[in-house]
């Protein structure tokens, strides 16, 4: 029986060897990552900082552990001074594991990004380009208006139209220009990263792709958990009376989880129900996408019927240009600039309502 047994065990790392370096440099060149640069994106600095924790946990792992104390044998011998050290299997599979679930993190967290980046700048991009093809469309209504000005001109130097009818093309022109300015202004003040050239479904699908790679590879860790072979060896040496020489000795122990089976059971389905919680969780990228889907399908709404409205008006100018013809006296010619004014005008909405319709439908195709 025991009649007094006591221990005190000293933790202690043994120091890692330069192969073990190299290894650690070797598998961070396989995980892409470069040391900290003032040019790193978010990707690869977070990339860097969950390299740095896996290869912590792995060197913690698959180094054996020393230890040292004090022992009462239960016969009632003299008291002994052991020392030795242990290493368990299980803590050498979790040492890899945990690199490979630092990898797949890694690129969840990269297919995450991206899938995000496109979503949150997907309308901000769209409205970029649609003042891009706006400001187009002003240049060349302005070439058009100075030409209509340049042959006013010099039918008010000729004395054949009055100052009035150049001054309503004037003002025209200040519209237009007001107009570009502030459509410069507006793209000044849109942000739009480098996005991705893959279609956002892509993007979608390699995120939830790897959200359940990485969930598996968090529950294979999990998993180790269920079972142990530790094998630990070292030496004994009586204190007082100190007789004989240091004894050395070794042992073998089996640890297994009677649950396993069931513990099992439930990760797999936690592996399931992840996938289904972050189709329909708030701010996630799935969720996300699916609302742009729908703010596009607005937006698609509104651009028919602006354009629509925009055509009726454009119908109405071509027949009120079609009765004037060929203007022969003075007020024919000014309600003729007028009118042609007015159609320079309806030109740039008509043709950025069209763009921006053409623009959301070919982005709805190709990204859902």
């Amino acid at each position: 029986m025991l009649v007094s047994h006591w221990r005190s065990v000293i933790p202690a790392v043994v120091i890692i060897s330069a192969s073990a370096l190299g290894q650690s440099e070797l598998v961070q060149n396989q995980l892409g990552q470069a040391q900290p640069s003032e040019n790193q994106n978010d990707p690869q600095a977070y990339c860097a900082h969950v390299t740095e924790q896996a290869e912590a946990q792995r060197d913690l792992l698959r180094t054996p552990l020393a230890f040292g104390g004090f022992t009462q044998p239960e016969t009632g011998l003299p008291m002994q001074l052991v020392g030795g050290a242990s290493l368990g299997l299980s803590a050498v599979r979790k040492s890899g594991l945990t690199m490979a679930e630092a990898r797949t993190n890694c690129a969840l967290y990269k297919a995450t990004t991206t899938a995000q980046q496109d979503v949150q700048y997907a309308i901000s991009n769209l409205e970029r380009d649609a003042l891009r093809n706006r400001l187009t469309l002003i240049a060349s209504a302005l070439q058009s208006l100075e030409s209509m000005m340049d042959k006013t001109s010099k039918m008010v130097e000729a004395q054949n139209a009055t100052r009035l009818m150049l001054f309503n093309l004037q003002t025209t022109k200040i519209k237009l220009e007001a107009d570009q300015a502030d459509t410069q202004l507006k793209i000044s003040a849109i942000y739009v990263p480098p996005l991705s050239d893959k279609p956002l479904k892509e993007l979608v699908a390699n995120k939830q792709s790897g959200e359940v790679t990485e969930q598996k590879a968090l529950d294979r860790l999990t998993r180790q958990n269920n079972w142990d072979v530790a094998l630990s060896v070292g030496v004994h040496q009586q204190v007082n009376p100190v007789a004989y020489g240091p004894q050395p000795y070794g042992a073998v122990s089996v640890n297994y989880n009677l649950s396993t089976h069931w513990i099992n059971k439930h990760l797999d389905r936690d592996v399931d129900s992840y996938g289904e919680w972050k189709k329909i969780q708030e701010g996630d990228v799935v969720r996300n996408s699916e609302v742009l889907r729908q703010q596009l399908v607005q937006g698609i709404a509104v651009q028919e019927s602006r354009l629509k409205s925009l055509e009726q008006e454009s119908v109405e100018l071509d027949k009120n240009l079609r009765a004037v013809g060929e203007p022969d006296t003075s007020a024919a010619f000014d309600f003729h600039n007028q009118l042609t004014a007015a159609q320079l005008l309806l030109q740039v909405e008509t043709g950025d309502a069209t763009f921006r319709l053409d623009h959301l439908h070919e982005y709805l195709a190709r990204n859902y």
